[in-house]
């Protein structure tokens, strides 16, 4: 009779020889079968050796991307975290555009959406496929042109509120000052830091009507939460652990760290205090559908739900409450944190070239009002945005600087099914030869990284000046320009195909008012301090030596009043 041992012994046996089977399979064997191989790409230096670092860092990837094109074509192949991870890393406009426009095909890889679901949960970045399909037609009324256009009031009285804030720390600033200094009003502000708090008051308003008030103080609870999530917890963790939580989920609850039990204690905020507001909103529609006296509320929370119980909606297509505060988390993180960098590296681009920040600012002086924006109708205030849409130079600058430093760096994509990416230039092999084939293979499970900020400053699109702040180059674009793929005037900044940024109208609505409200009412110049660009989730601005004290920019704000005057 065999024993109990020589079982579980013979079972264990199996067991190790299987897993070590697959193992070796999928990382010796089947690699050496990837048809990606056959691509040129950069040496590696040693098994473990990978491309990562050079291709995401943004202070190298400029020039790693152009050294890329130069020697190996513009469909490459780099490796990944492991010998088994050959990805594409397409710098040709047809394959992007291929992998963009089959987001069936094409999806974010479970790692991606995994960690995104952790912090903000399954909403419209982390989902995919008939989830998504289903949350985009949800919120696709609630970004309508007319809904968006009924939101400029409240931008508006938003950058108003910055500007007074700011204006007040500036006459601080200046009666503090002794009466032999130039009283000029001038004061050191992080830019970065205030941007975010007042485009965090934005979305507040226009997403579920909520009254942060963080341009005036920053203790309200569901902010803090907000911030502190994004901000300490995605900036600041320690990327090691932050992988071994995606692969092993269990570990942060077994074993949380500090970023880990943040991340839980904002989270349980955010559920008990935007998860009642939810519920009120709910019950108000509710109510005003019972009455017969609909509810009027204009921010998107009140959208949402007004279009998910929609009589022409089937009730098959409809989303959950708790896709609902997913999908707001979403809209707090990609229209306060994607917007406020893209305004603040616009201020230190502008800060850098004075020049252009004058002739911008006579362009937006040039449409000011007599009558204070204050004591603007929303009528008088919406045509005074109408205008400003269509100044040229403004639509030029945000351009120009949504081109040169877009707040996503890239993105990855993992092929759901082999397929084969279309290619419009020459493909350059392994073996040094170049290839006029149409195509390349792309294996079930290949990762595609999607280079946004590579796309952007092409110089082989762009020319020799791709590199630099110029918006002038937008009055006389090249063809080859026309004809890349790009949801926004042919830039990869919001991304392009079913996965394009639905809120692309309200980020611009945000940008460009900020914009006009503050150059016009203050100059700006740098400080002695070196900002660089660290690529955290999305593309910060850090102070040397100073990173662990979170995203900053800090720039000297003049009151044009005092210059005036001097």
């Amino acid at each position: 009779m065999i024993s109990v041992s020589i079982i579980f012994f013979s079972f264990s046996a199996a067991v190790v020889l299987f897993l070590s089977s697959y193992v070796v399979y999928h990382v010796i064997i089947a690699p050496r079968f990837n048809p990606l191989r056959k691509l040129a790409g950069p040496p590696l230096n040693g098994p473990l050796h990978n491309h990562m670092s050079p291709v995401l860092d943004p202070f190298r990837s400029p020039r790693t991307h152009a050294a890329y094109v130069e020697k190996y074509g513009r469909n490459v192949r780099i490796r990944g975290l492991g010998p088994w991870d050959d990805r594409l890393l397409p710098l040709d406009p047809v394959s992007v555009a291929h992998v963009l426009k089959n987001s069936t095909i094409y999806e974010k890889p479970w790692q991606s959406r995994r960690l995104i679901t952790s912090l903000i949960g399954c909403g419209m970045l982390a989902a995919e496929g008939h989830v998504h399909k289903r949350q985009r037609r949800v919120a696709t009324p609630a970004f309508s042109i007319q809904n968006m256009r009924a939101l400029v009031p409240l931008v508006f009285s938003k950058g108003e509120e910055l500007k007074d804030k700011w204006m007040k720390m500036s006459q601080a600033m200046k009666e503090g000052q002794v009466a032999s200094e130039k009283n000029s009003g001038q004061v050191e502000i992080d830019v970065c830091h205030w941007i975010s708090r007042a485009t965090f008051d934005v979305i507040g308003l226009a997403g579920f009507d909520y009254h942060f008030n963080a341009i005036q103080n920053e203790s309200d609870e569901l902010f803090a939460a907000y911030k502190e999530m994004f901000e300490i917890a995605v900036s600041q963790g320690d990327g090691v652990r932050t992988v071994l939580g995606i692969y092993f989920p269990i570990l942060n609850n077994l074993f949380p760290d500090k970023r880990a039990k943040t991340v839980f204690r904002c989270q349980e905020t955010i559920r008990r205090v935007a998860g009642k507001l939810v519920q009120q909103k709910k019950s108000r529609i509710m109510d005003g559908e019972k009455s017969g006296s609909a509810y009027t509320g204009k921010d998107l929370l009140s959208l949402l739900l007004k279009s998910n119980i929609a009589t022409d909606l089937p009730p098959d297509q409809r989303i959950s409450d708790e896709d609902i505060l997913h999908n707001i988390n979403t809209f707090m993180f990609a229209g306060s944190d994607t917007t406020s960098l893209a305004l603040t590296w616009t201020f230190l681009l502008l800060a850098r070239h004075p020049e252009l920040q004058t002739r911008l600012r006579t362009e937006l002086l040039s449409i000011v009002p007599t009558t204070p924006i204050s004591r603007l109708s929303p009528e008088e205030i919406e045509s005074l945005h109408n205008t400003l849409q269509n100044l040229p130079y403004l639509n030029n600058v945000c351009r120009e600087s949504l081109r040169l430093i877009p707040p996503v760096h890239s993105s990855l994509r993992v092929a759901t099914q082999d397929d084969e990416v279309p290619v419009s230039y020459p493909v350059h092999l392994s073996d040094g030869t170049i290839s006029d084939q149409k195509s390349i293979s792309v294996p079930k499970g290949s990762f595609v990284h999607v280079p946004v900020e590579a796309f952007n400053l092409d110089k082989g699109m762009w020319g020799d000046n791709a590199w630099d702040f110029d918006p002038d180059r937008w009055d006389h674009l090249s063809e080859d320009v026309l004809s890349l793929p790009g949801l926004y005037s042919n830039l990869l900044t919001f991304s392009a195909g079913p996965r394009s940024c639905i809120g692309m109208r309200f980020s611009m609505i945000e940008m460009k008012t900020f914009l006009y409200i503050l150059l016009t009412t203050f100059t700006f110049t740098e400080t002695d301090k070196r900002i660089y660009k660290a690529n955290v989730v999305l593309t910060r601005p850090y102070v040397s030596g100073q990173f662990k004290k979170g995203s900053q920019c800090p720039l000297i704000i003049t009151p044009l009043e005092s210059i005036t005057s001097s």
